[in-house]
């Protein structure tokens, strides 16, 4: 059988910015080898601040949605891309005009979209596998903060237990929309599967936690403690955002969220008893693009270009 190549892209539309991912997926002698990331494209676009006010995404954004994507399917059509899969989530979810929004992108550029549930979200962030690369003996509580939602699953001994999506998200809790209920609900189901654990390490994903390790300056494979989390998240919540984007050097877009994105990390760390998170940098359209080669999502060819 020999080697392959084949090239995968995965779309991950989320509440706060739409991500066009590009790997290569090598196997040899019909065994994955590597999923090596060719591009990656993120354009901040924010449905989740049109639905989490007014229900409804905006013309504005409706707009930029589609042009986003037509940009993301020539993209795709440049590096030769084999087959795609475009998951859009809690924005689109909870929009009124979601559904037809999906319609118009798919007129105009052809690409379908998928609004998926919080569940097969979690599923599909859960066959990213990010824990692979990590002890198989040891339990790790996986954390996905996003605009709209936070997907949590609990891994043991290489194996998923739970997962399970929250409506806790950084665009939420800056416009004051989190419910009580729905932290104390994240609380009560991150303690009862893992309660007993005596140690369980913690795996962030997602653009703020991201942007902690990079700056952090760790080695690929080193933990961020959650001392280092509760100082950062201390830092920024005193800063005005200003000085968070010309001190800290943070994106417009990440300035805004991060304090309550560190927030929901540290309290999912603090209920499961976590002191340290791993930080893998593995998302949505990651989970997308092994979940095409896989057989467990079905890929679409490129639609033809005009």
């Amino acid at each position: 059988m020999g080697l392959k190549i084949e090239v995968i892209g995965g779309i991950d539309i989320g509440s706060n910015a739409v991500r066009l991912l590009i790997a290569h997926v090598i196997t040899l002698n019909g065994e994955l080898t590597q999923i090596r990331k060719v591009s990656l494209v993120r354009v901040p676009i924010r449905l989740g601040a049109d639905v989490f006010s007014n229900k409804s995404i905006s013309n504005l954004n409706s707009s930029r949605m589609i042009e986003a994507m037509k940009s993301y399917a020539l993209l795709m059509k440049l590096h030769k891309v084999s087959f795609y899969r475009a998951a859009a989530t809690s924005a689109m979810r909870e929009s009124t005009n979601g559904k037809l929004l999906v319609d118009k992108i798919f007129k105009s550029t052809g690409i379908r979209v998928d609004i998926i549930d919080g569940s097969v979200e979690a599923d599909i962030l859960a066959s990213s596998d990010v824990s692979s690369t990590l002890n198989p003996l040891k339990t790790y509580l996986f954390i996905d903060v996003g605009g709209g939602s936070t997907e949590l699953s609990v891994v043991k001994k290489g194996k998923r237990l739970a997962s399970r999506s929250f409506k806790l998200g950084t665009l939420r809790i800056t416009r004051k929309i989190d419910s009580e209920s729905e932290w104390r609900h994240a609380r009560e189901w991150i303690k009862k599967h893992t309660d007993g654990v005596a140690y369980v390490h913690a795996m962030g994903s997602g653009g703020s936690i991201n942007t902690v390790f990079s700056q952090s300056r760790k080695k690929e494979g080193k933990p961020l403690t959650y001392k280092h989390i509760f100082n950062y998240y201390n830092n920024v919540k005193n800063m005005t955002y200003e000085d968070r984007v010309i001190k800290l050097g943070l994106k417009p877009d990440r300035a805004d969220v991060i304090e309550p994105a560190l927030k929901i990390y540290l309290f999912a760390m603090k209920w499961s008893k976590s002191v340290d998170i791993f930080v893998p940098k593995i998302g949505l359209a990651d989970g997308i693009v092994k979940s095409i080669h896989l057989g467990h999502l079905e890929g679409f060819p490129l639609p033809p270009q005009p």
